[in-house]
């Protein structure tokens, strides 16, 4: 599936003589006159027969063409919140071509609903992300409500997305202004994301699009319209349509064979909902953090492409699910929402980067050049460089974040040693320690552990098949601390570019990193220190004895990396093995991939519309 990079163009406020908003992208009102909450009741609840199609289901999921302002999600989320018999949970994929900025959305919003509203609406407001391409997933009710947006043109955007829709709002401005939100094209789309029996309601009644409806596979009728408009058109699903999925959440516990970044990240989206998991991995036994007992800091922070390419959209993806997934942990487990410069360490490289953001037009809140006085501003010490500033990297302390990832009820943590995973009669898999003793058995298993699910997943299947998997490999590396941190050098933000130099955690600067192909163990060494020291002094423009020379005893931490061909994540099911799932390989970015490849699976699970595009998933599928 091809992509062909568009640069996000966002809504802009208006109002027309009536008071009403207005777009000026498309010469058209957003709602009718006489009330958004009014035509949303009339024209999408009722006409979906909602709220009596929700009652009695596990969940329920809406699809909307086009989001606006937002009015048809709260009118649907208020009926969905005072119906004593409305779904456990409740999700709404929406399209929006242009949205708003969260002020200019606030505005609008806040001016326009009514009393028992404007808190649900305030809501909105908080959580409404950058202007971003791609898709963004927001929770509410304590997740019970998800709101998945897909920001971009609705004609490529309707073949990414995946979910599962019982009902569809068509509510794109007029097929005359604007064409591609009524095309077949777009309308087959719609029947691929449908369930059985899902229907769909519009306002508007052309003869064009009822007929590029039914000819998609809808049963169409009218029915009476909202206000001046006498009629307007619902539809059906043909019988013989749509997809027939199992709906309720499952609650069995979930088999997770890992220790680390990938395995917390799973175990904590799976716990959010509900579910139960097992973790099986020797270095529990050094703790819940573990894996990560002596590292004292890391950094999280996204990639961008001129041409927005695969790892670019998906490091993206990744800082945006740690964003909303971590910054709520608590105290020892949050990470620092410090801020990253990328910086340009020679004029071409800073020509690129500043060329790559004008082609790319992200808004500033999320990514900007700055010029080497503006650095060292943000920085706190001085810079020799301008580079790229991006306000949400993270500083990370990684064991105790995977504590506090694991620190639920919901999940349980066993130090041992998987011997042998192997299926069952009955659709569930068996793990056995090397004792032989019984660790665990579960319907659902991912493998996240490392370099080693290869042999896991070697045994059970011929890995001839995937050769990406086959290909995978470990690579050492080591960080190491400059203690009591540098006076002068103590940097605000991370820096970053061929290395990195983090900010201070308890009067320690931690630089790194290095990369060992063919290595026999992950060590820290007198030389993997001065090859560190090297990228520092290129960030901080020092000569390279000046950082050698910092004390810091030759502490530091040294760990293994997976690795496949393309340096992207493996994560997805293992095909034609029922219930086994991979998360590995994620290189040096186990922070990036963490919470977005536990919603990719949490999310697959429990029959939630999908955090990730098609294109992307594949990119990182098994295959």
């Amino acid at each position: 599936m091809s992509f062909q990079f568009e640069p996000l163009i966002p809504a802009r406020v208006g109002f027309d003589a009536h008071g009403t908003p207005f777009s000026e992208q498309y010469d058209d009102i957003y709602h009718a006159r006489l009330g958004a909450l009014e035509q949303a009741e009339h024209v999408f609840l009722r006409g979906n027969g909602l709220p009596e199609r929700w009652r009695g289901k596990p969940s329920f999921t809406v699809c909307e063409t086009g989001f606006g302002l937002g009015q048809n999600f709260l009118a649907l989320w208020g009926a969905w919140r005072a119906d004593p018999q409305r779904s456990p949970r409740l999700h709404v994929l929406s399209f929006e071509a242009h949205p708003f900025s969260r002020s200019d959305l606030s505005q609008v919003l806040m001016r326009s609903v009514p009393p028992d509203l404007r808190g649900l609406a305030e809501q909105l407001a908080e959580q409404w992300p950058a202007a971003l391409p791609g898709v963004h997933r927001l929770e509410f009710e304590g997740g019970a409500l998800t709101l998945t947006l897909a920001f971009g043109a609705v004609g490529r955007l309707a073949r990414q997305v995946q979910a599962c829709a019982d009902a569809f709002f068509l509510d794109g401005f007029s097929p005359r202004k604007n064409p591609e939100m009524w095309t077949p094209a777009l309308f087959g789309q719609l029947v691929r994301l449908a369930a059985r029996g899902a229907t769909a309601s519009t306002w508007c009644t052309a003869g064009a699009v009822r007929r590029a409806l039914s000819d998609a596979g809808f049963l169409v009728s009218k029915a009476p319209g909202f206000g001046s408009k006498r009629d307007m058109t619902v539809a059906t699903l043909r019988p013989n349509l749509g997809r027939q999925g199992e709906r309720s959440a499952p609650s069995d516990t979930v088999l997770i064979v890992g220790g680390g970044l990938a395995a917390a990240g799973i175990a904590h989206a799976l716990a959010l909902r509900g579910q139960p998991a097992v973790l099986v991995d020797p270095v529990f036994a050094a703790g819940l953090g573990g894996s990560h007992a002596g590292h004292c800091a890391a950094a999280l922070t996204p990639l961008i492409s001129r041409d927005d390419d695969l790892r670019a959209r998906l490091s993206r993806a990744g800082a945006l699910r740690a964003l909303h997934r971590w910054l709520g942990l608590a105290h020892d487990a949050r990470p620092r929402r410090c801020g990253t410069i990328e910086l340009a360490l020679t004029p071409r490289a800073g020509e690129e980067r500043q060329e790559a953001l004008r082609s790319l037009a992200f808004p500033q809140e999320w990514v900007r050049w700055v010029d080497r006085s503006q650095a060292s501003v943000l920085a706190g010490v001085a810079i020799p460089h301008g580079g790229v500033y991006f306000p949400d990297g993270l500083l990370v302390r990684p064991g105790e974040l995977i504590g506090g990832l694991l620190a639920d009820g919901l999940i349980r943590c066993v130090p041992a040693s998987v011997a042998c995973l192997a299926p069952q009669e009955d659709g569930s898999w068996k793990a056995w320690g090397h004792g032989g003793g019984l660790l665990a058995q579960a319907r659902t298993v991912v493998l996240a552990n490392g370099a080693q699910a290869r042999e896991t997943l070697g045994s059970l299947r011929d890995l001839g098949r995937w050769p990406k998997l086959a290909a995978m490999h470990a690579l050492a590396g080591q960080v190491s601390e400059f203690a009591p941190a540098p006076p002068g050098h103590d940097p605000s933000v991370v820096l970053s570019g061929s290395g990195y130099w983090l900010p201070s955690v308890e009067g320690r600067c931690v630089g790194g990193s290095t990369y060992l192909h063919g290595a026999a163990v992950a060590e820290v060494t007198r030389q993997g220190r001065a090859t560190i020291a090297d990228k520092v002094s290129a960030l901080l423009g020092l000569d390279v004895a000046t950082v050698l020379g910092w004390a810091g005893g030759g502490r530091g931490w040294a760990g293994w990396r997976a690795v496949v061909p393309g340096r992207l994540p493996v994560i997805g099911p293992v095909p034609d093995a029922s219930g086994l799932w991979l998360a590995c390989a994620y290189g040096s970015r186990g922070l990036t991939w963490s919470a977005l490849a536990g919603d990719i699976i949490a999310a697959a699970l429990h029959h939630e519309p999908q955090v990730l595009e098609r294109d992307l998933t594949q990119a990182i599928a098994l295959r």
